[in-house]
């Protein structure tokens, strides 16, 4: 374990972000598809925040696709009403941090998050190598 304050600075960064988007916009965009978009990032710098994967970049990318197959798990029991078979349905925390419904376009918006990372990963590694 090998904390990373960069990473940790994000995550409480896109933390507040995703709070602000929960509490105060009820749109059609933002809050479902950009919010779920940025929690795969907000997710990853939390990992990266608190375990040392290494300064690779195919290890970077390696943990943004468990992060984003974490991603595709919670909401496969998203699709199997999970929530509801352990009894948890009715706790609002438990919908918001599990969800209750199945979207395909969750799945692109979590895709989308995960291209991003890969893509940021890559502009700040190409740039640390040009400085070498």
């Amino acid at each position: 374990m090998k904390i990373s304050i960069k990473y940790i600075t994000l995550f409480l960064a896109l933390f507040a972000i995703e709070v602000i988007i929960a509490t105060y916009i009820h749109d059609n965009f933002i809050r479902p598809y950009l919010g779920d978009t940025i929690v795969i990032v907000l997710i990853y710098a939390f990992v990266m925040g608190f375990f040392y994967v290494g300064h690779t970049l195919s290890s970077k990318i390696k943990v943004a696709f468990y992060v984003l197959l974490f991603a595709f798990i919670i909401e496969g029991l998203q699709a199997s009403s999970f929530i509801y078979k352990i009894g948890l349905g009715d706790q609002k925390w438990a919908q918001v941090i599990l969800g209750t419904s199945f979207s395909w376009w969750d799945i692109v918006a979590y895709i989308a998050g995960f291209i991003a990372i890969v893509c940021a990963e890559w502009v700040i590694n190409k740039k640390k190598l040009a400085s070498h």
